[in-house]
């Protein structure tokens, strides 16, 4: 039978915890990384939002600009209309037999020409719509105009912190892939696990002043002493993080 600092693999516990503390140390400096490019990723992305729903915008002012001159077209259409009947009826009104004849005609002059007062009142109507979506289309491809010079910026600075870390970020993602054989499958599941839902990125942790170096929790004596022995893979009973040892993590304990 394996003894009990042996898996399945063969690794030591001693081996396995050392490595996934260099694996903690390179995925720290990714994260660091990380941290340097800062907001500018999410920022990139809202102003691109922003800017695609600005060019949405103005479209939409188009469209309805396009619509309200197609009714102005259409009121000026019937104001020819209007005017063509206007005309008929006053011809007919110097030929008129009897005083109803003349009312009737007369009624509908009247009528065509308050229809043509209400075709002029939608025409200025609609001409003053087209003039407030005229100066929000301005002021909306300003403010566009705006957003595209802030986002040319914020793009070539995003692309010079990555071409800058590109390199480095590779490499150490080589390097953290090529530690990963060197634990065993459950201890590296817990452990990414674990590092997901810390804040800090940290999974792994060494003793510090007696206690956890992830959540400063105090650790008792005994655990302390299995910690040093190498032994098994201990947690911290309050934030979850795997334990070392400081000296296997290459690190003088200050007590």
């Amino acid at each position: 039978m394996a003894t009990e600092k042996k898996n399945e693999a063969g690794l030591s516990v001693e081996s396995r915890l050392k490595s996934l503390y260099e694996l903690q140390t390179i995925l720290s400096e990714i994260d660091r990384i990380k941290t340097i490019r800062g907001e500018l990723p999410l920022e990139v992305k809202d102003l691109e939002d922003s800017l695609a729903g600005l060019h949405t915008r103005i479209e939409n002012f188009n469209r309805d600009i396009d619509g309200l001159k197609h009714d102005v077209a259409a009121e000026q259409e019937k104001i020819r209309s209007c005017q063509v009947l206007i005309d008929r009826y006053k011809e007919q009104l110097d030929n008129v037999r009897n005083n109803r004849e003349f009312d009737l005609l007369t009624k509908e002059v009247e009528f065509q020409t308050l229809e043509i007062e209400l075709a002029e009142k939608h025409i200025d109507d609609h001409r003053r719509a087209i003039e407030i979506k005229s100066a929000e289309i301005a002021a909306t491809e300003e403010k566009s105009h705006d957003q595209a010079h802030i986002l040319e910026e914020k793009k070539a600075e995003l692309d010079e912190i990555i071409s800058e870390t590109r390199q480095d970020e590779e490499t150490l993602r080589e390097k953290a892939k090529s530690l990963e054989p060197r634990i065993d499958e459950r201890t590296l599941a817990a452990f990414k696990r674990i590092r997901k839902n810390a804040r800090n990125g940290l999974g792994i942790v060494y003793v510090q002043r007696n206690a956890c170096g992830g959540c400063f929790n105090r650790i008792p004596p005994q655990k302390q002493m299995e910690i040093k022995l190498h032994k098994k893979v201990i947690v911290c009973e309050y934030c979850g993080r795997i334990m070392i040892d400081p000296l296997l993590a290459g690190i003088e304990d200050v007590q």
